[in-house]
C-alpha cells in the first residue's frame, strides 16, 4: 500500500483542497494518507486519513521543522506533497536519504502581499527578494511541481522546465455542491458577497454598486446577503465605517460556515459578486469560490482577473468586469432585473459548465496518475 504524507505550515489538516479532494481521493484508490499542519492541534483518524497537527505557528522556523523530520521518520512515505517551502525544505535530507520524489503544490503567490505588510520601504524590496530566494530553493529541492493555476507557474516553472509538473486547479467535487438555481422575483434581488471582509477582496465596491442600483431603480428591493468575516481590527473598523456610510435597509451578516456547507450558505442568493481590487496578486489568481458559485447555479459578477480570463475565457455564466466601474455593473444588475430571460440563461449554463468541465471529477485521474508516476519514478 503506498504512503503519501502531506506537509503543510498554513493551510489546516481538514483544508478543502487537501483533505477533502487530494488525501480523500488517494484513500479512495488504496493509499496510506497522512497529513501533518502546523496551524491547529489535532490527533487522530479522519475519513481513513491519519492527522497530526500542531498549533505551532507563532513557534521557531527549526521548531516547525524539527516536527515535520519527526512525522516524516515515523510514517516513512514513499512520496511527500509540500503546501510551503518551508516543509520542503525541512525534509529535504530525509528526502535525499530515502531516494523518494517531493512534490511541491504551488497553491498561493510567494510571496504573498501579506507576507510584506509589517516591512517599512526600502525593506520591503529585501524581504521580498529574500522570500523569492527561498522559494526558488523549494523547487530546486523538489522533484515535481503541482499547479493549482497557470498564472502561479512563475517563477518555478520557467527555472525548473525540466521537473515533472500538472496543472491541478480548485474544482469542488458535485458531492460538496448543493444546486440552488432561483427564479427572480419582480422588482426583488438578492445579491451576495463571501470571504474576506475587507478593501482589497471588494467589500466597498460591492456597496458601492448596490448604492449605485437603488439609486436608478428606487423601487427595487435589495436584499443584501454578506457571508465573511474581517480578519484584522483595522478591516473590522473599516466595514463598520461602510455600513454606517451606506445604511442599508436590508444586510444579512451571516458567520463563515463549514467547507461541506459552504453552498448551502448562499442558496437564497441570486448574483454573486467578487470585485477584488486589480493589483498584481489578485489579478494572476483564479478565485476558488467561483467553481462553487458555479456549481450552486448562481450568475456571478467578478473582477476581471487574468487568472480567469487565462483558464477559463469568457464566462458563460456571468460578467468579468473592471471593479471600479459602479456604473457598468449597476447596469448588469438592472439589466438580469428587465431581462430574466438572461439570467434563467445564465443560471443554466453555470450549472452546465461545472457538471462537464469544472469539477473535480473531470480531474481527479490526473491527479491520481500524477502521484502514481511520482511514487514509481
Amino acid at each position: 500500500m503506498p504512503k503519501v504524507l502531506f506537509l503543510t505550515t498554513s493551510h489546516a489538516y481538514d483544508d478543502d483542497r487537501i483533505f477533502y479532494h487530494q488525501a480523500k481521493t488517494l484513500i479512495e484508490k488504496g493509499y496510506k494518507v497522512k497529513i501533518c499542519s502546523l496551524c491547529a492541534d489535532y490527533k487522530g483518524v479522519k475519513e481513513g486519513i491519519d492527522i497530526e497537527a500542531y498549533s505551532i505557528l507563532g513557534e521557531s522556523i527549526e521548531k516547525k521543522k524539527e516536527i515535520f523530520q519527526k512525522v516524516y521518520n515515523a510514517f516513512q512515505p514513499d512520496t511527500i506533497i509540500c503546501s510551503e517551502p518551508l516543509a520542503v525544505i525541512a525534509v529535504k535530507d530525509l528526502v535525499k536519504r530515502d531516494k523518494i520524489s517531493c512534490i511541491y503544490d504551488i497553491t498561493e503567490w510567494y510571496p504573498a502581499m501579506s507576507m510584506l505588510e509589517g516591512y517599512p520601504f526600502p525593506g520591503k524590496i529585501f524581504h521580498a527578494l529574500k522570500f523569492f530566494l527561498i522559494q526558488l530553493y523549494a523547487g530546486f529541492l523538489s522533484t515535481h511541481f503541482i499547479f493549482g493555476e497557470t498564472t502561479k507557474r512563475f517563477p518555478l516553472a520557467y527555472f525548473f522546465w525540466f521537473k515533472k509538473q500538472m496543472i491541478l486547479p480548485y474544482y469542488p467535487d458535485p458531492v460538496y455542491i448543493r444546486e440552488n438555481i432561483k427564479e427572480l422575483e419582480p422588482n426583488t434581488i438578492t445579491l451576495c458577497y463571501t470571504g474576506q471582509i475587507s478593501k482589497d477582496k471588494g467589500i466597498e465596491n460591492f456597496f458601492k454598486v448596490i448604492d449605485k442600483v437603488r439609486k436608478k431603480f428606487p423601487l427595487l428591493r435589495i436584499r443584501i446577503l454578506i457571508i465573511g468575516s474581517a480578519k484584522q481590527n483595522s478591516d473590522r473598523v473599516y466595514f463598520e465605517g461602510l455600513l454606517n456610510t451606506y445604511s442599508f435597509s436590508d444586510l444579512e451578516l451571516r458567520k463563515p460556515t463549514s467547507f461541506e456547507h459552504f453552498t448551502e450558505g448562499f442558496a437564497d442568493a441570486d448574483i454573486c459578486f467578487d470585485l477584488r481590487e486589480l493589483n498584481f496578486e489578485n489579478h494572476h489568481s483564479l478565485p476558488i469560490k467561483l467553481f462553487y458559485f458555479m456549481g450552486a447555479g448562481k450568475p456571478v459578477v467578478y473582477s476581471d482577473l487574468k487568472g480567469i480570463r487565462k483558464h477559463m475565457g469568457n464566462l458563460s455564466f456571468g460578467y468579468l468586469v473592471d471593479p471600479g466601474n459602479d456604473e457598468l455593473i449597476s447596469d448588469i444588475v438592472i439589466n438580469y432585473i428587465k431581462n430574466p430571460q438572461l439570467y434563467d440563461t445564465h443560471a443554466l449554463n453555470a450549472k452546465k459548465d461545472f457538471r462537464e468541465k469544472y469539477n473535480w471529477k473531470t480531474i481527479s485521474d490526473s491527479f491520481l496518475d500524477f502521484v502514481k508516476g511520482a511514487i514509481d519514478k
